[in-house]
Order: structure tokens, then C-alpha cells, then sequence
């Protein structure tokens, strides 16, 4: 088998020597555009990652700003509200109303605990705590003593109670 011999004719040779050129221009057209497009690439990921930086900076201050702001918050909370609950009415056979009426007189006593200082009131729980146990409410012509199960401090001052009979 032999080559045939384009290389005698000038028509076939300028037809590749035309093919090698216009493949070499568009290896460098395209070399070029793909560089610029690179190039493009690469500074629209730098301006991304400053901005990522700067935006992580801004949000490191603002979470700092936030917690110093809940700090300061917190240590001037005040009580707003005293709910009192009376957890074994049931067993003395009390009615919802009785029961009632006597979480609002012990709500009336501790009424002067309203716009306290939070931390102030739980330090005093053990006086509050002894306070509330030491009072006698009269239910249905019964005599009931108070005892504190459980005193939750918040804005909400949450105050579980069970009653006793008293001898």
C-alpha cells in the first residue's frame, strides 16, 4: 500500500497548510478566551471571599453586641406576674372555686413581689418559701397549711403549692 502523493499538488497543499493554520488560530482563540474567562472566575472568587470574610466579621460583632445586650437584659429582669397552683385540691375533696379563691389571697399577699428585681426575690426564697408556709388559709370553713413544692423564677414567678390539713 502506498501514500498517495498530495504533496506534488498545490491544491492539497495549501488546503492543509490552510487547515494547520486555522486550527493553530483557533487553539489560540480559544486559549485566550478560556484565560479571560479564568481570569474572570478568579476575581469574582476573591470579591466572593472578602465579602465572606467581611460579612463573618460583621456578624462575629453583632453576635457580640447581642450577648452583651441579653447580659445587661437579663440583670435587670423584673417579675411581672405570680401564678400560684394548688396541686392536690383533689384530695381534700376542695371545689375548683374554693381552690381558686385561694390562689388568688395568696396571689394578693405576694403581690408586693411585682417589679422586683428577679435575682433580689430569689435570693429571699427561703424567707418567701417560709412566708407562704407559714400562712393558714381557711377553705369551705377549713383550716388548710400551705406547703411549697416548687418556685420557679422568671419573669413569671411559677409557685406550686400543696395544702395540708391543719390540726
Amino acid at each position: 500500500m502506498r501514500i498517495p502523493p498530495y504533496h506534488r499538488a498545490p491544491t492539497w497543499q495549501r488546503f492543509f497548510a490552510g487547515a494547520a493554520i486555522g486550527g493553530l488560530i483557533s487553539w489560540v482563540i480559544f486559549f485566550y478566551m478560556n484565560g479571560v474567562q479564568q481570569e474572570e472566575q478568579i476575581r469574582i472568587i476573591h470579591d466572593q471571599r472578602e465579602d465572606l470574610k467581611d460579612l463573618k466579621e460583621k456578624n462575629r460583632i453583632w453576635e457580640q453586641d447581642y450577648k452583651k445586650l441579653n447580659q445587661q437584659n437579663e440583670a435587670i429582669l423584673t417579675i411581672q406576674e405570680v401564678e400560684v397552683k394548688i396541686t392536690n385540691g383533689k384530695e381534700y375533696n376542695l371545689d375548683i372555686l374554693s381552690v381558686a379563691e385561694a390562689e388568688d389571697v395568696i396571689e394578693d399577699d405576694l403581690s408586693s413581689l411585682l417589679a422586683k428585681d428577679v435575682v433580689s426575690v430569689y435570693n429571699g426564697k427561703m424567707l418567701l418559701k417560709k412566708s407562704i408556709e407559714n400562712k393558714i388559709v381557711t377553705i369551705n370553713k377549713k383550716r388548710y397549711n400551705l406547703e411549697v413544692v416548687e418556685i420557679m423564677f422568671y419573669t413569671k414567678m411559677n409557685i406550686e403549692i400543696k395544702v395540708k390539713r391543719s390540726s
